[in-house]
């Protein structure tokens, strides 16, 4: 049966689920939100219409996270994305946990502190946010030293995490040059296939971007 996957291509955490399909070349339908149809959609199936959403079958899975984990057992590929070994997931866990909370959530507090009207912005929050990324960057560089990906030797739900997470954080708030792991690594995501074409696939959103896209990436 084919999955649907209720997704947008300039969201981070939509990129994140389909870096895992786009891995294992995994056949889904598209349902691209911002239209109509596929908006009504999302809302009948989940009224929170938090995205993305995978539909397979008869079940529907939630956050981005719990869809790779649901792609592995049941949709299996040649790139295993979460470990057999239960040191090694967990290892890949909290990877994946530290880039949606250390970098994706502080890189979207500044990002959707620049929506907002100058009246009700946070200031305060946004320096925080800045405050966070300094230290996920340097607490980062230190952990790549040595590593080609996020966990460990092998491509995994951390790096489908850590690809949108930096991707956007780096032109929220710029990571420092002194880091050059992270920077490095980077680099390898936006190399990596299955990331490069999310990324082409979202450039016709790059203008919507509120703190303006650097003409880069």
């Amino acid at each position: 049966m084919t999955l649907r996957l209720y997704a947008h291509p300039f969201s981070s955490y939509c990129q994140k689920v389909l870096i895992a399909l786009y891995e294992n070349a995994l056949p889904f339908e598209y349902r691209t939100l911002g239209e109509e149809a596929a908006n009504a959609e999302l809302a009948s199936l989940w009224p929170i219409k938090k995205f993305p959403v995978l539909v397979d079958g008869e079940r529907t899975v939630l956050e981005a996270s719990i869809i790779i984990e649901h792609l592995g057992p049941y949709h299996p590929g040649p790139v295993r994305l979460v470990p057999e070994d239960p040191r090694g997931a967990l290892d890949v866990r909290m990877m994946d946990r530290f880039f949606d909370n250390y970098v994706m959530t502080p890189m979207q507090k500044i990002v959707s502190d620049r929506i907002r009207s100058e009246l009700v912005r946070d200031s305060h929050g946004v320096d925080e946010a800045r405050r966070m990324l300094d230290t996920a960057y340097a607490w980062l560089d230190y952990a790549m030293a040595g590593r080609e990906w996020a966990a460990g030797n092998a491509f995994s739900m951390a790096d489908c995490a850590a690809a949108p997470s930096l991707f956007y954080a780096d032109w929220a708030h710029p990571i420092s040059a002194e880091h050059a792991n992270v920077h490095a690594y980077r680099k390898r995501l936006l190399a990596r296939p299955s990331f490069a074409r999310a990324v082409d696939e979202a450039r016709p959103y790059r203008q919507f971007f509120p703190l303006g896209a650097p003409d880069r990436d």
